[in-house]
Order: structure tokens, then C-alpha cells, then sequence
């Protein structure tokens, strides 16, 4: 299936900032961007990041440094959250071999 690619320039446009922050956020490693012909374009598939680091950035003021301290950390606390569901269905799959009670949410 061919990746959907977005014009950066038109996405700059009309969320009404400049491409020189998508730039820098691609320059980061926080996106990437292809070039076709010369013009910038985000991958489809990074909208919803990208306007998170837009709003982070315009509404909240932060710089690039700390909107990548923010999605490394948010990051983190998604692979934490998911080992911590991995960790209670082990748990509870031995409980249940144990023949002892299991605990609601322990089945996630």
C-alpha cells in the first residue's frame, strides 16, 4: 500500500505556522519527512505527533529541546504501561495455575 504523504508546506499553511519548525522538529528526529522534487512532505502517519508538538510548541511555548524530553518521557510511560499489563497477566495466569484468586484487573 503507497505511504500517504502530506505537503509540509500546506500543512505549515494551514495550522498557520512557520515550515521552519517542522524543519527543526524533523532535523531533531522527532518526524521525518521525505523530499520529492525538491518540496517537504510528512508521512501521513505522523499528523497527530506532529500537531501535538505544534501545540506544545505554540500554545505552550515549549522550545524543541524540551518537546523531546516530553516525547521521550511520554515514550516511556507507554512502554511501562504496557510491560505493567504484560507483568499482571503473567501474574495472573500463574495465579490461576496456583488455583489462587485473581484479582480484577489483573486480566488486562
Amino acid at each position: 500500500m503507497p505511504e500517504e504523504l502530506i505537503s509540509a508546506g500546506e500543512f505549515a499553511t494551514f495550522h498557520h505556522i512557520q515550515l521552519s519548525f517542522i524543519q527543526t522538529l524533523h532535523d531533531s528526529g522527532l518526524i521525518s519527512m521525505t523530499i520529492r522534487d525538491g518540496a517537504f512532505f510528512l508521512d501521513a502517519g505522523e499528523l497527530s505527533a506532529v500537531e501535538r508538538f505544534v501545540r506544545w510548541h505554540y500554545e505552550l511555548s515549549i522550545n524543541t529541546e524540551g518537546i523531546e524530553a516530553l516525547s521521550h518521557m511520554l515514550g516511556r510511560v507507554e512502554e511501562l504501561k504496557e510491560e505493567n499489563r504484560i507483568l499482571k497477566n503473567q501474574l495472573a495466569h500463574y495465579k490461576r495455575l496456583a488455583g489462587g484468586p485473581v484479582e480484577p484487573g489483573e486480566m488486562a
